[in-house]
């Protein structure tokens, strides 16, 4: 099976430090190379023809550091499941779960005691479904949050920090939610519908509004709008909203196919730094 290399123009660009080359052309160069020995060493070479400023600062840091190496402990050895895990979720995703998990709590709690009894007949207010959207959002959010997550910058500037670290994690994040809202739900006897389609729709509306103006600020955007469209007046009239009723299902599915469509037609976004934002 034939390997395709680069090509020896698109390598002098990236040696150069062409600012004219597409995102996706950087991304897909980078990740040829981790696997390349062939072009790694074409790279090295055209560095040194076309860059000796480059050539000439890594030499000048190897030098300082080559003689301290014998000096530096060995790192630890990793578990095996270590890089596993790390290409679907983030530490700062622990906390996370933890405030999931309290809040799915809450909303059972105020289904069976508050939520069930208030509002007219068959319109009780169910806080599993208020809190059901978003709480794959927030977990997005906080899987790309330059704030909270030590390692953000190392891993966004990383050659596979495009759509598929995204929906790694997304993917991750919607197994811990699920799981706990079919918990909830089984706890309170919520159809699974009802906050399945919400849930997932969401989380695609966050992806997809994410390409445009960074992930994090989309989750909090759509955070605010549920809030103060659907889950104050809800509270307020002790009335369920149209959002939150089996009439609405078809809304939800086509906001959801909506929302995989613009994912994939703007995919090539999130190899830039500002879809992490």
């Amino acid at each position: 099976m034939s390997v395709e290399h680069a090509s020896e123009r698109l390598i002098g660009r990236y040696a150069r430090g062409d600012t004219g080359i597409s995102g996706d052309e950087i991304w897909a160069l980078e990740a040829h190379l981790e696997a390349c020995a062939v072009c790694r060493a074409r790279l090295s070479a055209v560095a040194e023809e076309r860059a000796p400023a480059v050539t000439a600062l890594v030499d000048g840091v190897w030098a300082e550091l080559g003689p301290l190496l014998p000096d530096i402990a060995p790192m630890p050895p990793r578990r095996r499941w270590a890089p596993a895990l790390s290409a679907w979720a983030s530490p700062v995703m622990v906390p996370w779960l933890c405030m999931a998990a309290f809040v799915a709590l809450l909303a059972v709690v105020f289904d069976i005691t508050a939520g069930r009894s208030g509002g007219h007949p068959g319109e009780e207010i169910s806080g599993v479904l208020l809190v059901a959207p978003v709480l794959p959002v927030l977990g997005v959010a906080a899987s790309w949050a330059r704030g909270i997550d030590p390692s953000y910058e190392l891993t966004a500037a990383t050659p596979r920090a495009g759509l598929e670290l995204v929906l790694r994690r997304t993917a991750s994040v919607l197994v811990v939610v699920i799981c706990l809202l079919l918990v909830a739900g089984g706890l309170t006897g919520t159809t699974v519908a009802l906050w399945l389609l919400p849930c997932l729709a969401f989380t695609a509306g966050t992806l997809a509004l994410g390409g445009l103006i960074g992930v994090t600020r989309a989750a909090v955007a759509l955070v605010a709008v549920w809030a103060a469209v659907i889950v104050t007046p809800t509270v307020a009239l002790s009335r369920m909203s149209f959002a939150l009723r089996t009439d609405s299902l078809p809304v939800w599915g086509a906001v959801l196919a909506l929302g995989v469509a613009v994912v994939i037609a703007r995919r090539g976004a999130y190899t830039l730094l500002g879809a992490h934002h």
